[in-house]
């Protein structure tokens, strides 16, 4: 008995070790069939077993596919079935992705982030109306969050409409309007306030201050 025992230092590397040593070991039974019929059943039986180990992606799209191609990766390549979808090469798994594309910018105000530059674009695109003037003061309380995230000290109002109406290039000037953003205590909460039931944020709720937005 001592003398039948295996290391896995001596055995094979797994090609997929998820899949585990005894898939490995089907397909390279599978490849060293001779007849290719038999090939083909044993084949179908493999991927049978491979979907069973995996029954959480059955619902995900391709997955039958994705179960042939590492079939095929699985043996090397050397497995001649016949497969139901286009085989896989060694070429396409060997070959480099291509470089993503990072956006460049390089925003005078980068606490804001570059979403909000494209909220900003957004908005000033709208017409005019009631639905542009909430949206206005959604993206100015979210850049009041955006600041106080950077700066844990209090901010001012008109910083932030000061600082949408540069992002804008003019566009939105929130200075004129009689309206306020939400305060800095509702923007940033700590950890504490998290915690508190639901009936305590409703009943601190009732004696905040009413905002238009």
């Amino acid at each position: 008995m001592i003398e039948n025992l295996e290391y896995n230092s001596e055995r094979p590397k797994l090609i997929i070790p998820e899949y585990g040593r005894h898939i490995q070991k089907m397909i390279d039974y599978a490849t060293a069939i001779e007849d290719k019929e038999e090939r083909n059943k044993v084949a179908q039986a493999i991927i049978a077993v491979m979907g069973n180990l995996n029954p959480h992606l059955r619902d995900v799209p391709d997955f039958q596919h994705k179960l042939w191609d590492q079939l095929f990766i699985i043996s090397d390549f050397k497995l001649d079935v016949d497969s139901p979808f286009p085989k896989p090469t060694r070429e396409m798994l060997e070959e480099r992705p291509e470089r993503l594309e990072y956006p460049q910018n390089h925003p005078k105000y980068r606490f804001y982030g570059n979403n909000i530059k494209r909220m900003i674009d957004v908005c000033v695109s709208w017409e005019e109306g009631d639905l542009k003037d909430a949206l206005k003061f959604t993206i100015a309380n979210h850049m009041k969050k955006c600041y106080l995230n950077w700066n844990k000290d209090t901010v001012e109002d008109e910083v932030i409409f000061k600082h949408l109406f540069e992002l804008s290039d003019g566009k939105i000037n929130l200075a004129k309007w009689d309206e306020d953003l939400a305060e800095s205590k509702n923007l940033v909460r700590n950890k504490s306030s998290k915690t508190r039931n639901t009936s305590s944020r409703k009943h601190h709720s009732k004696g905040r201050s009413k905002k238009r937005y």
